[in-house]
Parts: structure tokens; sequence; C-alpha cells
């Protein structure tokens, strides 16, 4: 009988190393919902693209699911004095065996600002640093523009790059794999847009090598067909659960469902600095000399014709909570005043009226149709929602890459959109809201261009704050002045939801990003 358990047993123990050396040579398919527009990690601020970079280059910094920050190439750092601090680098590696030093770091700070045509540029993430000084190989300081409470967040979004392999390199260099070297746990094999993107295991990752040998991303924008896709078993893990099919992969018995609470707002923002706007016309259909959108009431009437509630619970089944202001309320900064404008069309009409437009007006609102979820018929129903007051909407939905390029070219009065913070109020508030300043990192996707002093005050006063619960305090100070003026109209959060198979778990997290990192079999 001894003889017979430890038959049993060795047959077992070889069981289970077989199954892992399966694991650890295996292929995983991840299904997105939005192809990346570039491979280049500097070119264009946008979730997609951070998602793949996440896998092919380290920062200085990285954040947890929740965004707490955590080492990255940076085993440590200090404040050495009120606007220098100090990193030491650890020991790895690019993926061609080159040694990291501060000397690549240098050279992605002076590159990441300033990539050419990037739709949505990285200087955000840059806004409070003023220089980066080479100490030794392994040790660099960043000197910021006075004290800078919010730089280790900021910079785990700038991606650390080889000086050997990307200097003089083109976003076309890496798209085409020649520049995407980095120290991931993944390197790059190939792209074709709108088809796959392949990954490859990096073994000599400083982190531990990971458990997938390969990893095929596929861009499918269709609702449907994704979720077709997880149930045939043609890939391994979903983003983007739609609502309306959640219940049903949940009880599946091959598959698990991952959801966290997301950073992401939906919202709406309106060309509020031009005379003349494109869009917008009177009832007759002439263009409008004058821009309704200048005036804050005009703005809260259209905020007051959204139902925020009705959106959440039918058109998005229950994945969205309804939003009061730019970030969510659990995160620390948010604004303990706010709380979401209830749907009022009686009161929306009588603001417009005593703002001079009591007839109505049209206008132009351009939308996504591939990037969040139920995206277009949101954008829709937003339409018919203003149609009520009077407001007669031309909806205008495309590729999220066409939005955000002809948005930045101001080309519509009006942009239904999202944006995902990191768990740090600054993010959202200096990218969507801060008066446009490209030359200093603020507003970068401001395609609205509102303005208000008082804000702007705020906002730099908190970023230069080092007391933390004096800065949260100011973050809410500025919803709170953005939300009078209704500068950008906060609509809803979303609610991340994944979709794996069964022997897998995902890391759920609230910056929307799919992580072959964060999948692991059970």
């Amino acid at each position: 009988m001894r003889n017979t358990r430890l038959g049993a047993a060795a047959l077992l123990a070889a069981s289970l190393m077989a199954g892992a050396a399966q694991a650890q040579t295996a292929e995983v398919r991840i299904a997105v919902r939005t192809d990346v527009s570039s491979i280049d990690p500097h070119y264009h601020a946008y979730i997609p693209n951070r998602a793949i970079s996440r896998h092919i280059f380290d920062s200085l910094t990285a954040l947890s699911p929740r965004g707490e920050v955590r080492p990255g190439l940076a085993t440590s750092w200090k404040v050495v004095q009120e606007d220098v601090w100090e990193f030491s680098l650890r020991d790895a590696a690019f993926h061609d065996g080159s040694k990291v030093t501060a000397e690549d770091v240098a050279f992605t700070f002076v590159r990441a600002p300033d990539v050419p045509n990037s739709p949505s540029s990285y200087r955000t993430f840059m806004k409070s640093v003023d220089s980066v000084e080479v100490i030794d190989p392994r040790t660099v300081r960043i000197r910021t523009k006075g004290p800078a409470p919010t730089l280790l967040v900021d910079i785990e979004a700038i991606a650390i790059l080889s000086k050997a392999a990307a200097e003089g390199r083109a976003t076309s260099d890496f798209n085409a794999g020649r520049a995407a070297i980095g120290t991931g746990p993944y390197r790059f094999i190939e792209w074709q847009a709108g088809n796959r993107l392949i990954l490859e295991r990096n073994p000599a990752y400083w982190g531990g090598a990971e458990p997938w040998s390969r990893v095929l991303f596929r861009p499918i924008a269709n609702d449907g067909a994704r979720v077709a896709a997880i149930l045939s078993g043609d890939v391994d893990m979903i983003e983007g659960v739609p609502g309306i099919d959640r219940a049903k992969l949940a009880a599946h018995p091959n598959l698990a469902i991952h959801e966290a609470d997301a950073f992401r707002i939906i919202y709406l923002q309106m060309d509020s600095a031009r005379d003349a706007s494109p869009g917008l016309k009177d009832n007759a259909g002439q263009p409008l000399a004058r821009n309704p959108f200048k005036d804050a009431r005009v703005r809260h009437a259209i905020s007051l014709a959204i139902n925020r509630e009705g959106l959440a619970e039918r058109l998005l089944s229950g994945q969205a909570k309804p939003a009061a202001q730019y970030v969510p309320a659990y995160v620390p900064g948010a604004s303990p005043n706010l709380k979401p404008l209830p749907f009022d069309a009686e009161r929306a009409r009588a603001l417009l009226r005593e703002a001079g437009w009591g007839d109505g007006f049209q206008m132009g609102m351009a939308g996504s149709n591939d990037r969040y979820p139920n995206d277009a018929q949101v954008a829709q129903a937003i339409g018919q929602m203003l149609a009520r007051i009077g407001v007669k909407v031309d909806v205008q939905t495309m590729p999220a890459s066409q939005l955000f390029s002809r948005g930045s070219r101001l080309e519509f009065s009006a942009i239904l959109s999202g944006w995902v913070g990191n768990g740090e109020p600054s993010s959202t508030l200096v990218s969507l809201m801060a008066t446009f300043d490209p030359a200093k990192g603020m507003g970068a996707s401001n395609r609205g261009r509102w303005s208000n002093a008082e804000y702007d005050m705020a906002l730099q006063t908190a970023l230069r704050t080092m007391d933390e619960p004096k800065r949260l305090a100011l973050y809410g100070r500025a919803a709170e002045i953005a939300i009078a003026e209704m500068g950008m109209i906060p609509v809803y959060f979303t609610i991340n939801t994944w979709a794996t198979r069964r022997d897998l778990t995902y890391e759920a997290r609230g910056d929307e990003t799919s992580l072959a990192t964060g999948l692991r079999p059970k």
C-alpha cells in the first residue's frame, strides 16, 4: 500500500510539474475594444497605448490597480531638497541586453513631451519637471519647478527608453519594432493595425518571467463579437463586458467575471471660448454668430437635461454611476460637497430662457463609436434628451482615433468623450480643465478651451502643496469652481468588467487597462 501511495504521489507531482510547464509555455489571447494608435509610448496619452506600453517598457515608478505608487525601474527615491528628487535605478537590462543607465532616463525625459504630431501630449505628465541630472550610471536627480507632490504618480506614465535604440528614431520606427526596445516583461514582436498585436515573454525580466510565452491582443470593437469570442474559446479574456451580457457570462460554467470601479469619467465638453463655433446653428439652420456655450447658464441647462440615472441603469445596465464631479467620490481629493445633478428638464428650459435661448438652437455633438461601453448609443440618447429642452443635436459618431485628432484641431462645438485618471485628481483636473497651455503641460485635452483664473489658481496651488490634507482640499475646491461654472459636464463613471476562462484570474484595475501581467492561471 505504501508503494502504491508513493506511486500515486509521484504521478501527481509529475502531473503538476507538467501543468506548470504547460502554463509557462502557453499563449494567452486577449480581446480589447480598441486598437493602439501607436507602439511609441510617448506618442499619444491614450489608455490602449499605455496598456501595451506597460508590457514592453517600464517607468521609474509603477501604480497598483487602485493607484498606489510602487517601485518600477527606480528601487527607491528621496527628496533631497524641496525641488530635487533623487532616484536609485535597479540593475535591469533592455531587451537587447544593454543595461539601463541614468543616461537613458535623462534622454527619455527630454524626448517624452515633444513627440511630433501627438494627439494628446505626455507633456501633461511632466508639467512639474524642470530638468534631469545624471549623478552616476545608477543615480538620477529630477529637479522640479518648485514642490511637486504628484511627481511619483505623474512619471509612472513616462516609459523609459534605451537611448541607443531610440535616439533619432521616429514614431514609425516604434510601430515597425525597430525602436521598441524596452525593459518590460514582454518583447514586441508584431503589430498589424486593426488586426493583432503580438508580444513575447522576456525571460530575463528583472521582476521574474511571466507565465505566458506569447500574448496576442485582438481588437474587437463590436461588443457582441467580443462576447462571442470568449464564449467560443477563441480568446481567453475580454475587456468591456457589455451590461446586457454580464449575467449570462457570470453564470457560464467555463467563465469568470472580474470587476473594479473605474477612474474613467465620461464627460461632455463644449466650446466655451469662441464666438462662432462649428456646428452651432439657429433653428433655421443658419450658423450662429453668438456662441450659447459661452454662457454658464446654457451649460447648466445642458447638464440638467441629461438623465444620468437613466443612462447608468437602463442604457448601461448598471455598469456606470452618475457623476457629480470629475473624479469618483471615493478618490481622496474629491469634494464632499458635490452631488450628481438630478434630471430637471423644466429647470433646464427656464435657464435657456433666462440666457436668451428660450427658442432653442441647433448644435453638433461628436462622440466615439468604438471606445467606451455603448458609446454611440449614449451619444444618441443624450441628443434625444437635449431635444426635449429645445436644443436639436446633430450627433456624429466616429472611431475614437478620429474623434481625438479632430477634437484636438477644434473641429467640434461639443464632444462626448472619456478620460481615465490614475487615482490622483490632478491627472483629470490638469488635462481636461486647466487653461490650455501646451508649453506648461496644462489643459492638453481641454478641447472646449474653458478657462477660469480662480480654478487655475486653486489647481496650481494644489500642485505645489506638499501637505496632503491641504492639497486634497484644494483639489476639491477646484472641482467646486468648475461645477459652479459647468466648465465641463460630468456625466457618469464607468465600472470596468472583464471576463476570462474560469481557470484564470485577473487583477481588475481602476485605470481600465487590460494587462497580461495581471492575468494568471488559478
